[in-house]
């Protein structure tokens, strides 16, 4: 077997990919222990609250241990692999590693993926656990061998019973020891809901009360029904949707105004864009006139594309555009945003559009593509919405919701005819936005969008 010396050993620490995220879970592996790898090889993906993002290991060598399974979430800075650069041949797995016991809170159940070396290490930790004897006692390796070589009378080492770190740590707190619990997940796994139900026959019985002033009753203990029920951990981007949603509806006063437009003219224009030579191959249809409407409203109306700085008690106008598109995806709503929108040429904006929402769909959106943004517009009119009142993306000023567009009866003209109608809601931060700005803003676009000949004429 290889002896390889700890200086012989680089690892390879979770990186802040999305400009100051926390953590990341670790998607897939692409290396196992044993294998070769090169710089600038991709050795793992991983998802941020942001995006998916694949990982290139800096250095060359033989994998010796990947720390962390797909599933993951690992803080950033916590070492996640680590590879013997001595330029050796891979070490052999040590036969005896069972008995190095981890602490209680930081060892990882016996039926891991048998490759993943070293697995369980806590998320804060980035120092390897000590190599095998190095602080066991004598009489506990002398143990370990003899139960190996089938002398021992006993199990030296106690299996550890299976659960999922979030699961143990609610054990923990509540106090109850996992060995003690029946499992019922599958293949042995500890639920929640068998910690839970651990702890119920420990709750005294009632009895009736003593003579004595009338107390709050205690809340009741939440009722789960695991058969019929599924749990769905929040994390990567959904988790940070919800944050940030939070954050910006308890912090940014919301307003939403609200207009309802005739946009017959601007389809029958679509119509027209599609079949002109300039937009061949580009993605043309009534998104990119609603864009560049609410583009054309701001620079009449500037002071609505501003952010509001809390430390320095500031308001900070912006002197560009970069207009936020929310687009669905598998991993949950991202609002990637095209950077400087007011300068595009329709053309360019139709270009820009397009491969956002490809990139968007094929989950490639990089952390990069979803900072910055100042306004958004979110279509929700795609699901056969009307309209709504949509919350502000942390940072911006305001946001755009687009309803369905729909044959509805209008007057126009004198007459009752059958024309093409949205809803248009504009929320905005009261703080940054008053109500007669946003009202022109709003009214702007509206007006745009009912006559397309003023994306000539103001713009």
């Amino acid at each position: 077997m290889t002896t390889m010396t700890e200086a012989s050993v680089r690892e390879f620490k979770m990186p802040d990919v999305g400009e100051g995220l926390t953590e990341a879970e670790i998607l897939k592996w692409y290396v196992q222990v044993g294998d070769t790898v090169t710089d600038g090889q991709v050795v793992c993906e991983v998802e941020t609250a942001k995006a998916a993002v694949e990982l290139p290991i800096p250095y060359d060598g033989v994998v010796r241990e990947l720390r962390f399974a797909e599933g993951t979430t690992v803080d950033v800075g916590t070492a996640i692999i680590a590879v013997d650069v001595s330029g050796g041949a891979a070490p052999e797995p040590a036969p005896a590693a069972p008995a190095e016991p981890a602490p209680a809170e930081e060892a990882e159940p016996q039926g891991r993926t048998p490759v993943l070396v070293g697995y369980g290490v806590a998320a804060s930790s980035t120092k390897r656990r000590p190599r095998k004897g190095a602080e066991a006692p004598a009489a506990a390796a002398q143990a370990v061998q003899a139960e190996l070589n089938g002398h021992g009378a006993a199990a030296p080492v106690k299996e550890r019973p299976l659960a999922k770190p979030p699961v143990r740590k609610l054990a923990k707190d509540l106090g109850v020891d996992l060995a003690l619990v029946t499992p019922s997940g599958p293949d042995g796994i500890i639920t929640r809901e068998d910690v839970h139900a651990a702890v119920a026959p420990a709750e005294p019985v009632a009895v009736a009360p003593a003579p004595a002033p009338a107390a709050v009753p205690a809340p009741a203990a939440a009722v789960y029904d695991s058969a019929r029920e599924t749990r769905i951990p929040v994390k990567g981007v959904r988790k940070a949707t919800a944050q940030a949603m939070i954050g910006s509806a308890f912090t940014a006063p919301h307003v939403t105004e609200f207009v309802t437009v005739d946009v017959t003219r601007t389809m029958k224009l679509v119509e027209e864009m599609k079949q002109d030579k300039e937009f061949q191959g580009l993605r043309v249809n009534p998104l990119l006139l609603i864009a560049k409407a609410l583009l054309v409203a701001i620079k009449r109306n500037p002071e609505v594309n501003a952010s509001w700085d809390e430390a320095a008690q500031e308001i900070v106008l912006k002197h560009y555009v970069n207009l936020g598109i929310a687009a669905a995806t598998p991993r949950g709503l991202i609002v990637p945003n095209i950077k400087d929108a007011q300068d595009k040429t329709l053309p360019q904006l139709s270009a820009a559009l397009g491969e956002l929402v490809t990139t968007a769909r094929e989950g490639k959106t990089s952390p990069a593509a979803m900072q910055g943004g100042t306004v958004t517009i979110t279509n929700v009119g795609v699901f056969g919405v009307d309209t709504g009142t949509p919350i502000l993306n942390p940072g911006e000023s305001a946001i755009l919701a687009v309803g369905a567009i729909k044959l509805q009866p209008w007057v126009h003209k004198g007459k009752v005819k059958p024309r093409q109608v949205t809803t248009l809601a504009l929320s905005f931060d009261h703080r940054l936005v008053d109500g007669e700005l946003g009202s022109k803003v709003l009214a702007d676009v509206a007006a745009i969008l009912e006559q397309p000949k003023r994306l000539i004429t103001w713009a």
